[in-house]
């Protein structure tokens, strides 16, 4: 996953609408008409958010019969995981050292 992919997942991921409809999703396959039940939001917006997080890769449509579900797309969100992870290790790393060098004065 390169920066700029991740730093437009985390710009996705930033507005509250969008967060809400990843969290909806993660319980189940849904469509827009469904996630506009279960959220304060038009269907109209919603298909708009889906759009958003389509083009980052973090959901995918899944056409059931006549209508058009979305999931969560997990590699995207293991990936997105994994680099926060390592950016933790390294501040973790760093802070040790740190703390190595206080202690040592």
């Amino acid at each position: 996953m390169t920066d700029a992919t991740l730093v437009a997942v985390f710009a996705a991921l930033g507005d509250d609408t969008r967060w809400s409809i990843l969290a909806a999703l993660g319980e189940g396959e849904a469509s827009a008409s469904a996630l506009a039940e279960r959220l304060p939001v038009t269907r109209q917006a919603i298909a708009k958010h889906l759009a958003v997080l389509r083009e980052v890769g973090l959901v995918e449509p899944v056409p059931a019969g006549r209508e058009l579900r979305y999931r969560v797309v997990g590699a995207e969100l293991t990936a997105t995981a994994r680099r926060l992870d390592a950016v933790g290790a390294e501040w973790d790393r760093r802070l040790s050292a740190i703390k190595r060098i206080a202690e040592g004065l």
